[in-house]
């Protein structure tokens, strides 16, 4: 006989907060949908590494789905697709709605940067017959675990004639790979004894490039200039042109799935690379929203939105602003009307360090997409907190339409804390929230997250357009 529930059963099913498993809840055919979005994810993944990477080919991506330049002074009609491209580090993809631009735009912002290293100004030397980059590390990362894994170069050289080069160098099966040495165990004494943070230190991240002379016996740095040599024949450069040059170290392994049963995926520069592409492909599908979509792509975000490309400069507002103008509308009611997610992921709850995460409040892998009310550390210095109706609004909306989400901050309140680029539309007064997904080893050169948590974000962003 089917057992009757208590009132106390019914009463704690209508007034408790419950949370399940994503895997309990979606069917077979979410599942699988899940698994196939999550394909060409990965093949995202592997194919834009850094910010200048990503914009080339979500161009390329937008042209082809009728995209076009955006032109300053043009009214455009509904569903007309444009896109403004910052300096090739940053992007705005959107469609335009059939509401007027003074009701506001729906915003989705997310960056394309990601913790890494970069080669210095005068990077090439040698040093007891070994070649080697002298790097700066970008971002907050721990920097003994870039030590001793493959790694690839990408990025771009000015040369002496103007010519733009685009170099990548290590993705390809057939490409050498570089590294950084780490020291053996048995001589690690000393190493080990220190602070985690101490064991490499940054002017140790150099990355081994070469080791064969130039076979000359009269020439010195012989092992140096056979790499200029190889340089020169194969790029055409010579060492001055590092000084202008953007030349980046990143992990050379592909996007790969995790686990028996390919839950998860493990990748370098999911942070925030999983948000670029959802809210991106959400903005692919969509047709003619009522409001209009926009779709952000900011860089510096792992050094504080600053710069001309970061979300923290003028870019987007003065986007906004010319696009308001062709309708005779004043940027600023655009701005204070439109609404924001602030696309970015949050820390999920990891069993190995349990001692960092408040439970009731942190992240589960495979419970969804997770929104952040507020960010920031400690006493929630640098956040960006949105107000209790927003929320509300948003979290009313994944309901109605039946995304799976979860809320979210990062770990205990003493223990360290962060921000997102939510304060930057934030203080353009737009309303902002912070929505994501949970990471695990955020910030490593393997970074790993849940498909559930991928595609319930991905639906999240089609039901914020609409």
């Amino acid at each position: 006989m089917e057992k009757t529930k208590s009132e106390a059963q019914k009463l704690k099913e209508e007034l408790f907060l419950s949370r399940k498993h994503g895997g309990l809840l979606l069917s077979e055919e979410e599942l699988s949908a899940a698994q196939d979005y999550c394909e060409d994810y990965k093949a995202f993944l592997n194919r834009a590494k850094t910010e200048r990477e990503t914009v080339e080919l979500t161009i390329t991506m937008a042209e082809k789905a009728g995209f076009v330049p955006f032109e300053i002074g043009k009214a455009y009609q509904p569903g007309d697709k444009i896109y403004y491209n910052n300096r090739k580090k940053a992007a705005i993809f959107a469609v335009i709605g059939t509401d007027p631009i003074e009701q506001g735009v729906n915003l989705m912002t997310s960056h394309i940067d990601s913790p890494r290293l970069d080669l210095k100004v005068n990077p090439l030397y040698e040093d007891n017959e070994l070649a080697l980059f002298k790097t700066h590390y970008y971002g907050g990362i721990k920097k003994y675990q870039w030590t001793a894994i493959p790694l690839a170069l990408h990025g771009v050289v000015v040369r002496s004639d103007d010519t733009t080069l685009t170099v990548t160098v290590g993705e390809d099966e057939n490409d050498p790979v570089f590294c950084v040495t780490d020291l053996l165990p048995h001589l690690a004494a000393d190493q080990v004894k220190l602070p985690l943070h101490e064991g490499i230190k940054g002017e140790q991240l150099n990355i081994l490039i070469g080791s064969h002379p130039f076979r000359d016996d009269e020439a010195s740095e012989r092992v140096k200039l056979n790499l200029m040599r190889i340089l020169n024949e194969k790029y055409g450069i010579v060492e001055k042109d590092f000084r202008s040059a953007e030349l980046t170290i990143v992990p050379a392994f592909k996007a790969r799935d995790i686990g028996f049963d390919r839950s998860m995926i493990g990748a370098y520069g999911q942070d925030d690379h999983v948000c670029a592409y959802t809210s991106f492909s959400a903005l692919l599908a969509a047709k003619s929203p009522k409001r209009t979509a926009v779709c952000v792509f900011s860089d510096k975000e792992e050094t504080g939105s600053n710069g001309t490309t970061g979300l923290a400069g003028s870019f987007l507002s003065f986007f906004l602003e010319n696009l308001a103008a062709a309708y005779n509308v004043p940027g600023r009611i655009v701005m204070s009307r439109s609404k924001c997610l602030s696309a970015d992921v949050n820390a999920a709850f990891d069993p190995n360090f349990p001692e960092v995460s408040e439970p009731r409040n942190n992240c589960f892998v495979n419970y969804g997409a997770v929104i952040t009310k507020y960010t920031g550390a400690r006493g929630k210095s640098g956040t960006s907190d949105a107000s209790a109706e927003f929320a509300a609004e948003i979290q009313h909306l994944m309901d109605r339409e039946n995304v799976l989400w979860q809320t979210g901050e990062l770990g205990k309140v003493d223990q360290g804390g962060g921000g997102t680029v939510a304060f930057c539309t934030a203080e353009l007064d737009i309303d902002t929230i912070d929505i994501g997904v949970p990471v695990l080893s955020m910030h490593a050169p393997f970074e790993v997250t849940s498909k559930i948590d991928i595609y319930s974000l991905y639906r999240a962003f089609v039901a914020f357009i609409g």
